[in-house]
């Protein structure tokens, strides 16, 4: 298979069509099962039919865009057609790494990748009716609904868990692996999505009693000991496993009957996650919850409810800022201005000393200086006048 380069055999005739298939037998003990079927599938039905007939080496950008504009005049996908070409540009890739190819023809991409579509995710009201709607009409599937919204876990993840992970004492359990179907046919036990996947997640009061509602049901279910399910939590009540497909067809019925917006299983993922963020979780809590490899998984993928945090941030700076700035003009105006309080204090003072008695010894002239001690003036008595003798 491989080369002294440490790639495929570099044989200048090797045709797309001998490439790719290579390339399929060298990924099939590294990819998933579910990630295998889907490759294959782009490339015996897509890839080979348009490019096979072409030398490896003679493959060039022009042929990538020539298919990308008869498929989409076909009405074919943008989202399928996008991962069409990003299987072709992986194994090219490979090709550029193994020297087997000096450049990649399939980059840059002939196709941008489509804009997610605006998903739909019930509010916090919406949730409580389905969940209720559920218990009333369908309680075995209300069990795995209530345990998907309270732990955000994958669909996969939730039909894959085993009671062996389990630890309702202690309120934890382990991702450890996750149930897929290929083709929506063959169902698979593998190990979950990412290395940061496999890990813990904390258990809530309302999901312990989910799991412990399933605990008495599993107990009266008959399962074969040797069967590759055995132990499933969230399983049929003869012990098989529930088919993904099973989950989607009863949610989507049962979101009909309780009058709610029609979502996806992986919306509830988003659901669980949305309630934490606006609730004013730190994000980095919330992508420890999710099992993102990376923060910025989290910020990117919920980046409307990032947006609306940020705006609540940067308001919170300005209500702080305003009213501190405003409590500080309040108090200037204030210095600046007689304190009503103080006016009527120094009324009063005044008041007191007119209207008290004025002590021994004060005189308007005190402050003047005296030479004698001060005595009581009287006006001088009148004396007589002697009458001049008369000269007769």
């Amino acid at each position: 298979m491989e080369g002294e380069t440490g790639g495929f055999n570099a044989d200048p005739n090797q045709t797309v069509a001998d490439y790719l298939n290579a390339w399929l037998a060298a990924k099939a003990l590294m990819l998933k099962p579910t990630t295998m079927a889907r490759y294959r599938d782009y490339v015996h039905n897509d890839l080979v039919p348009a490019f096979g007939s072409l030398g490896l080496d003679d493959l060039r950008h022009r042929h990538i865009s020539a298919f990308v504009t008869s498929q989409l005049s076909a009405s074919r996908g943008r989202t399928t057609l996008y991962r069409c070409l990003a299987t072709l540009s992986s194994a090219l890739g490979d090709a550029v790494r193994q020297r087997r190819l000096a450049h990649n023809p399939a980059s840059p991409p002939a196709l941008r990748r489509p804009p997610a579509p605006e998903r739909r995710i019930w509010t916090a009201d919406e949730a409580v009716r389905f969940l209720q709607h559920c218990h009333q009409t369908d309680p075995d599937m209300a069990d795995p609904f209530e345990f998907l919204i309270g732990t955000g876990l994958r669909k996969g993840e939730a039909l894959g868990l085993h009671w062996d992970d389990v630890h309702l004492t202690e309120r934890v359990l382990y991702v450890r692996c996750t149930l897929s179907a290929i083709d929506n046919n063959q169902l698979v036990i593998t190990p979950p999505k990412t290395r940061s996947s496999k890990s813990w997640v904390a258990i809530s009061p309302r999901v312990a009693a989910v799991l412990r509602h399933r605990a008495r049901s599993s107990a009266r279910t008959h399962s074969n000991p040797g069967a590759p399910f055995r132990g499933l939590v969230f399983c049929r009540p003869d012990g098989r496993p529930l088919r993904p497909s099973t989950v989607l067809d009863r949610l989507r019925h049962l979101s009909e009957e309780a009058g709610v917006p029609r979502v996806t299983v992986h919306d509830l993922r988003h659901l669980a996650a949305t309630l934490t963020i606006t609730a004013g979780v730190p994000l980095t809590v919330v992508s420890k919850t999710l099992r993102h490899s990376i923060l910025s998984t989290t910020a990117n993928v919920y980046s409307h409810l990032t947006q609306q945090a940020a705006r609540e941030a940067v308001d919170t700076i300005e209500h702080t800022l305003t009213r501190i700035e405003r409590k500080a003009d309040r108090q200037a105006r204030l210095k600046r201005l007689r304190s009503p309080r103080d006016h009527i204090q120094r009324l009063r003072e005044v008041l007191n000393r007119l209207c008290s008695p004025a002590p021994s010894g004060f005189c308007t002239t005190a402050s003047q200086s005296r030479t004698r001690p001060a005595t009581t003036l009287r006006p001088p008595a009148l004396q007589e006048r002697e009458k001049p003798p008369s000269h007769k």
